[in-house]
């Protein structure tokens, strides 16, 4: 039995009196969720909407609480990681991480950049050692698998395409990823979002259809 972790990053509602208002990102992500369950009745599945209810930024007394030894951690100090170490449990218990999430300022939304502050923690995602040289840090997670949802209002972000060099949202996450434990990595893309065009229509059902497809592949796997 296997755990599917789902984020959502947007802050649009999956669902609002308007339909033009309405998460594409979530609506492409729930489309991998239901299929994925459709095949895994059984897995446990852990949601998240930061989009909605984002996790708090990290501060000072964060940090000095992180760098803090446990056993000399105050009660105010495990009072500020709780919320860490809940996102951290959440995390370490995923096989596949499946993060959906629109393109804001060609990067990530606020939320989602609060998520990964708050979960990657020293010993427990990563671990750093001066004795390594000049690449001290080194993931202490491994084996799990990222498929990454992403909206975007324009297009080309994509390998070889016109706005390549100012994608900063699935490069960022991919690389962040790999201090997640994350071993596979999949990208599922919807663009053209601003231009309403058919272009915008033929892409989101290619990202609908995707999402569903990998969804059936990867949850026949052992």
């Amino acid at each position: 039995m296997r755990t599917l972790l789902h984020i959502d990053a947007s802050v649009r509602k999956a669902t609002n009196p308007n339909p033009d208002h309405n998460s594409i990102s979530k609506r492409i992500a729930m489309q991998f969720v239901d299929k994925w369950k459709s095949a895994n009745s059984t897995d446990n599945y852990i949601y998240r909407d930061i989009g909605l209810n984002p996790p708090d930024f990290i501060d000072q007394d964060w940090i000095g609480a992180v760098f803090t030894p446990d056993d000399r951690k105050s009660f105010k100090q495990r009072e500020k990681l709780a919320l860490s170490d809940q996102l951290f449990s959440e995390l370490s218990q995923a096989d596949v991480i499946l993060i959906s999430s629109p393109m804001y300022n060609y990067g990530m939304p606020a939320p989602l950049k609060a998520w990964f502050d708050q979960v990657m923690r020293i010993n427990k995602t990563f671990s750093f050692d001066l004795a390594r040289g000049d690449h001290p840090i080194e993931p202490l997670l491994s084996g799990k698998t990222l498929i990454l949802v992403t909206s975007c209002g324009e297009f080309g972000f994509g390998p070889g395409g016109e706005r390549e060099h100012m994608n900063h949202l699935g490069p960022h996450i991919k690389t962040l990823g790999r201090y997640l434990g994350v071993e596979s990595f999949h990208e599922i893309t919807s663009e053209y979002q601003e231009f309403g065009d058919e272009r915008h229509r033929q892409s989101v059902a290619n990202a609908l259809k995707n999402a569903g497809l990998l969804a059936g592949e990867l949850a026949n796997q052992e």
